[in-house]
């Protein structure tokens, strides 16, 4: 099939590239000339485990093409995919401009029936904006086109995201028209094969299919957090808790680690649009409004263990960090905690000698050449003269590390862990004092 998705990041590169992969012809547009110059190099703005390699394959086998041109884009299409960014407005609405100058743009350029679809994470009622939009450009051409807009929300997780796309939970396919129905099975029939994962449903109840289960996800993380600072002030031990409680089939494992909040490009963002959605219609979306306050609160717990540790001044100390990213196996650090924590530290007059396995490029974008920032190329680089260590990010190399030689390279021997993944008798048995989040 011929497919153009237009939006060059996160989910257009990966979605672009696994249609790819199983034959289809796809071609990617962005209005980035830089981005798009980079991608026809071989160059990706993100980092995504097997994405590069993706990437390649695909585009020196021609099935994968990269252009800034919207008007190639759509006369090449069968199907377009809207995957630009919708970034939080000032009132934490979703910004979308970008969908619908994009949405403007096929309205210029459609020549024969199309589907266009929704990929972006957007409010309820956008594809009818999208709609509107579309049919406006084309009455101003004076021209008949027939055309059908669908939504199919994107369900992937950073760092597995290509998995998630060729192995799905689910394929959610919002449309009011069978032909849109007919061509989005088609599409997904590779990845769909061993049983029926799609699941068809009206526009609207897709749309807000997203934006519920990026907030259910959210919520057991705050949940989890508010569990963990109540079980410190009772004397329980949270991660003996998660696994009481993960134990029972109908509540799980998953989402219930606790730590120092969640970040990223989606979690924060659709909390907020969904709140604002809730308060657009007249209801007060308590729940939501709860777990992002919790979250914010949990990104300064560390500082907070820090502060009763050391006290306000931190003048002259040295403090080693593992992990920037707000999660594992990617670069991203929107929204990331240790943002929050390391401009916490600086405030206070704190150096950090830090370390991410993928995200030092980005940390330095963000950051510049800060003097009372040193990017480290290994964990044990950022301890030495170190007062504290704090874990961040639960990489998996940070899990088993050499407790005798640290304590031999720290100046105090004192750790912050963040993501609960040292047992604490290991550390205290080295001499350090060992502060975990609900332990």
């Amino acid at each position: 099939m011929r497919i153009t998705m237009v939006g060059s990041g996160y989910v257009g590169l990966v979605t672009g590239a696994c249609l790819a992969d199983v034959g289809n012809s796809v071609l990617c547009i962005d209005t980035d000339q830089k981005k798009i110059d980079s991608l026809n190099n071989g160059k990706l703005p993100i980092h995504e485990p097997g994405l590069e390699a993706l990437i390649s394959d695909n585009t020196d086998a021609g099935r994968l093409q990269f252009s800034t041109d919207i008007a190639h884009g759509v006369k090449h299409a069968e199907i377009i995919f809207i995957a630009v960014g919708t970034p939080a407005d000032e009132d934490g609405s979703a910004d979308l401009r970008h969908v619908l100058a994009v949405a403007q743009g096929v309205g210029k350029h459609i020549e024969d029936f199309t589907v266009i679809v929704t990929k972006s994470t957007v409010p309820v009622g956008t594809a009818e904006k999208v709609r509107a939009a579309v049919q406006k450009e084309i009455k101003k051409r004076g021209v008949e086109v027939e055309f059908s807009v669908a939504s199919n929300p994107e369900f992937l997780k950073e760092g597995a995201a290509i998995d998630d796309f060729i192995k799905p939970d689910r394929i959610v396919i919002g449309a009011d028209d069978p032909r849109a129905v007919k061509r989005m099975r088609q599409l997904y029939a590779p990845f769909n094969r061993s049983h029926d994962r799609v699941i068809v449903m009206d526009i609207p109840s897709a749309e807000l299919t997203k934006y519920a289960a990026n907030a259910l996800l959210a919520t057991k993380i705050s949940f989890m957090n508010d569990m963990a600072n109540l079980a410190e002030l009772l004397g329980a031990d949270i991660e003996s808790v998660r696994n009481g409680i993960g134990s029972d089939p109908r509540i799980g494992y998953h989402f219930i680690y606790p730590g120092v909040g969640y970040g990223g490009s989606c979690f924060p963002k659709d909390v907020q649009a969904l709140y604002r959605t809730a308060k657009e219609r007249g209801h007060e979306a308590k729940i939501l409004a709860a777990v992002e306050e919790v979250n914010n609160e949990q990104k300064r717990v560390v500082l907070k263990k820090i502060h009763n540790h050391f006290g306000d001044d931190l003048t002259g100390k040295r403090f080693a960090m593992w992990g920037l990213a707000f999660k594992p196996d990617t670069d991203d650090m929107r929204e990331a905690p240790s943002r929050v924590i390391m401009e916490g530290l600086w405030a206070c007059g704190a150096e950090i000698a830090a370390f991410d396995p993928v995200a030092k490029e980005e940390t330095m974008r963000i950051y510049n050449n800060r003097p009372d920032l040193l990017l480290c190329d290994g964990i044990y680089d950022t301890l030495e003269g170190a007062d504290a260590l704090i874990v961040v990010t639960e990489w998996k190399q940070f899990r088993s590390p050499d407790f005798s030689r640290m304590a031999e390279m720290m100046r105090e021997r004192v750790i912050f862990d963040g993501r609960n993944i040292f047992q604490p008798d290991a550390a205290r048995e080295h001499g350090f004092v060992y502060y975990g989040i609900g332990r």
